[in-house]
């Protein structure tokens, strides 16, 4: 069914641990792919108790197909152990992820999954196998629904079991200047929906996408703070540092768009915040500001506020989830440092970390066809 809503407007557009500000990340690398956004939400606030509206269109859109990595090792010597991992999806409330397969002539080749819950193939071959036996192929059947804003009710308090989604991370503190900067901003609001809102409306007000950052950016929020300006994975760390900071939940998403062929470069991130009363709700300030630079609006202007509530508790369809989490040690683990995240295909040779931005050392692929 068609949207109710005027989707015109906006289908040409469519980032040290506990110790406060300091240490850097590895990049990241996205493309500038075009992010597809329904029409415009409504927003309702009642004072007691605290709720919010949710969308009112026919029917959420869903994108559907399969996703396929393609990875290419043969360039390397014999002699020389080399080590892949690639991340495999996994079906939640708003993608359904079926028929995964994988090809590997390989002295191994399995799925494993990791302390946080990622799921990975993981392909080894070892100092004798010959070079041109190093490929390997994943695929996977997603089927995506657009996530269309609930009603947003607050109801009791935050409990212990989320206490992972107010930590800190290697580039995301939540003290110090952080914590400073959320109190400002949320100094006004006394409730969980009242603060997250806040945060989202001031990340947009004065942040920037900048395309000249390297991939998604590294998410220093340290660093964003003086800059203010990056892209998704800058953004939306941003965003999720100063939530945990005033006390809200949050937690990050790592992915691709499918939203063409080709996607080899088209990863992309984007954020959740936990109500009480209502669960996880979605938000992805940094897809707003890239439709911002994309379309050369004005903040103010009614197709960015049109973006803005849509953002706030919704989710094009055109993505899949492929990890959660920073600071990734793999399964098995990876001899080099831990992931700043695991959104991409990582590699080693004989223990040292291949950069997957350099296609020449690195030569890999990502590819979607869409359902009939």
């Amino acid at each position: 069914m068609k949207r109710i809503l005027a989707m015109l407007l906006c289908v040409a557009t469519m980032a040290a641990f506990f110790a406060g500000c300091g240490s850097t990340a590895e990049p990241v690398t996205e493309t500038a792919a075009p992010v597809e956004v329904p029409a415009q939400v409504q927003e309702e606030k009642a004072e007691e108790p605290v709720v919010e509206e949710p969308v009112e269109v026919a029917e959420a859109a869903t994108q559907s197909g399969t996703v396929t990595f393609d990875v290419d090792m043969t360039k390397y010597e014999k002699g020389q152990v080399v080590r892949v991992w690639l991340p495999v999806a996994q079906s939640d409330d708003y993608q359904t992820i079926e028929n995964v397969m994988f090809t590997a002539d390989a002295t191994v080749a399995e799925i494993n999954e990791d302390a946080l819950g990622n799921k990975m193939l993981y392909v080894e071959w070892d100092a004798d196998a010959e070079p041109a036996s190093r490929t390997a192929s994943l695929s996977f059947y997603v089927s995506r629904q657009e996530i269309l804003r609930p009603e947003l009710v607050e109801n009791g308090t935050v409990g212990a079991d989320l206490d992972e989604y107010l930590a800190p991370s290697s580039t995301i503190p939540v003290d110090g200047a952080v914590k400073e900067l959320a109190d400002e901003i949320t100094k006004n609001e006394t409730t969980y929906l009242g603060k997250a809102r806040a945060i989202y409306d001031w990340v947009i007000a004065n942040m920037n996408r900048d395309n000249s950052v390297v991939g998604c950016g590294t998410g220093d929020v340290c660093v964003l703070l003086d800059t203010k300006a990056g892209k998704c994975t800058d953004i939306n760390s941003v965003f999720i540092g100063l939530c945990r900071a005033a006390g809200i939940p949050a937690r990050e998403m790592f992915g691709v768009r499918i939203n063409n062929d080709v996607i080899t470069g088209n990863q992309h991130c984007w954020a959740e915040f936990y109500l009480p009363g209502t669960g996880w709700v979605a938000a992805d300030p940094a897809d707003v500001l890239k439709a911002v630079l994309t379309n050369e609006w004005d903040k103010e202007a009614a197709e960015t506020k049109e973006m803005q509530e849509y953002y706030w508790g919704g989710s094009d369809e055109k993505r899949v989830e492929l990890s959660e989490g920073r600071d990734i040690i793999l399964a098995p683990a990876q001899d080099g440092a831990a992931l700043n995240n695991f959104g991409y295909p990582y590699a080693e040779v004989d223990g040292v970390a291949v950069d997957y931005y350099a296609p020449a050392d690195f030569v890999y692929t990502i590819e979607f066809a869409a359902a009939k």
